[in-house]
This record gives structure tokens, sequence and C-alpha cells, in this order.
């Protein structure tokens, strides 16, 4: 007992502390999380993004078999969360909603930090990658699913042009390939960027919690969370087995694979009305509930 409260004081609970100080800021000014979330996207993701991949060593191959099991991990929840969907015979919005809520998860404002805390750069790293591919599908299978079918598959794919972490990838491998150091005088405002995106996503998670109404359909609900909050880590770590991937790797996939429903979800649903109320509470139920399921995770793999 004594161990898990270890666990969840320095992993678990300073993530709660930081987002509690976002909840609390939305309930007494009613800021709209919106255009932070958009420069966190935008500049403080490819910050960090750029720093990481510049400075730390790490294998192609692991890089590959991270995408390779954020992106499994990703299609099994959907094909499993369809066909429920389809058992229980959901209307076509409740349908998306429900795929959305259990197959897209907060890989970023939660998964990045956790993973930090419990797992140093080097997971910080590997979490970033998995962060990366969960975006990339959630600007184009997820808009898709939000959209329930209308949008066109072609045009739901380019919106993967949209994802800035993609170019900081790309431009720091450049980097790294032509062995090309960075001045300080550009160098350390990235550096600057990248340690204010954790804090940031956290207060923005905080933030959208504040603003979760209360939940509605509790027995999907409680479908979602065990989808999201125990079947995905299972999945995932029986895919990174598969993979043969080293325990770091492993732990990273599996931690991010365990995270609650992610914010990005209630924006798809809103901007192509699928149920948004019903993702909210999702993300609200999902996200309360993930230190009992996280921290025995934790302990499991002894960070």
């Amino acid at each position: 007992m004594r161990e898990f409260l270890s666990l969840f004081t320095s992993n678990i609970f300073p993530i709660i502390a930081v987002a509690g100080a976002g909840f609390l800021l939305q309930r007494r000014t009613s800021l709209d999380p919106r255009p932070i979330s958009a420069v966190i996207f935008r500049i403080l993701v490819p910050a960090l993004v750029f720093d990481l991949v510049l400075k730390t060593e790490i294998p192609k191959n692991d890089i590959v078999n991270m995408v390779i099991l954020a992106s499994g991990v990703l299609f099994v929840i959907v094909l499993l969360s369809w066909a429920l969907s389809k058992l229980l015979r959901l209307p076509q919005a409740l349908t998306s909603a429900f795929i959305l809520s259990a197959s897209f998860i907060n890989a970023g404002n939660y998964g990045l930090s956790l993973n930090h805390f419990a797992l140093g750069e080097a997971g910080l790293l590997l979490a970033s990658i998995y962060f990366i591919t969960s975006a990339l599908w959630a600007n184009s299978v997820g808009v898709y699913i939000a959209s329930a079918g209308r949008m066109d598959p072609l045009r739901a794919l380019k919106n993967l042009a949209s994802v800035p972490a993609v170019y900081a990838i790309l431009l720091s491998l450049i980097l790294r390939a032509l062995n090309i150091s960075l001045p300080q005088a550009i160098s350390r405002p990235i550096e600057l960027l990248a340690a204010a995106m954790i804090p940031m996503m956290l207060l923005v998670l905080g933030m959208q919690i504040g603003k979760a109404s209360h939940p509605k359909h509790l027995g999907l609900l409680s479908i979602v969370v065990a989808l999201r909050l125990v079947l995905s880590p299972i999945v995932a770590w029986f895919i990174a087995s598969a993979l043969r991937m080293p325990m770091i790797g492993m732990q990273v996939g599996v931690i991010e694979s365990a995270m609650p429903t992610a914010v990005l979800a209630s924006i798809l649903a809103i901007q192509y009305d699928s149920e948004p109320d019903f993702v909210t509470g999702a993300i609200l139920v999902s996200t309360l509930l993930s230190p009992i399921t996280l921290t025995p995770l934790l302990y499991f793999f002894g960070v």
C-alpha cells in the first residue's frame, strides 16, 4: 500500500495538481481553452518534439515499433467499438461519439506528463512518438469518424498535413543527418518553448474538465471506460510483446494506451455534431477514474 501511495504522489498527483489549477481557473473565469490549445498544438508541441529528437539518441527501430503499436491499438479499439455500436444498435451520431470516446486517447496532456515523471527523458521521447502518431490518426481517421462517414476519405487524409509536429520531426532528422548544430540564439528559445509544453497542456486539460457537463448514457460510458482504461493497455502489451520491444518501449506504449479519452475527441464531436455531451462525459469520467488504473500499472512495471 505504501508503494502504491508513493507511486501516486510522485507520478500522478503532480498531474492532478496542475490540472486542478486549470480547473479552478476555468470555474472562476470561464476562459476559453481553445486559443491556448492552438498555441500548444502549433508551437509548443513542435518545439518539444524538435528539441527531443535533435538531442536524444534513439534507434530507428524503436521509433517504427512505437508507431506500429500506437496505430495497432487505435485500430483494434476502433473496430471493437464499431462492432459494439452495431450490436447495441446505436444511432449514427451516438455511434460516432462512442467510437471517438473509446479510441482516441489523451496521449498529450496526460500521457506525456506521466511518462516524463515515471520514465524520464527517454520515456518522454518515445511517448512523443506515440502522441504524434495519435494526433495524425485523430486528424484523419478521427475526422472521418466524427463526420459519420460524410467526409471524403482522401480529404480526411489531407488533414495529416495540418499537424505541425510532423514538420518538426522531419527538420530535426535532417539536421541530425547533416550533423548541423544550432546556435544558442535559436536553440535556447526552442528549449524555453519545449519546457512550457507539459505544464500548459495540463492546465488546458483542467480547463476542459472544468467545462464538462454532467455525464449522460452512463451504461455506454462504463463500456467506454473499460475499453479505454483496461482493454486498450492489454492490447498494447500484446502488440509490444509481438514486436519484442525493449522494456522502456513496452512501458511507454502500454502507459500511453491506458490514458483516458482525448480532449480532441470532444472538439471533433462538437465540430461535426456527434453527441458532444456524451464525449465530454467520457473525458470527465475516464480522466477522474484513470488514477485507479494507472497507479497499479506503474506498480506492475516497477517504475
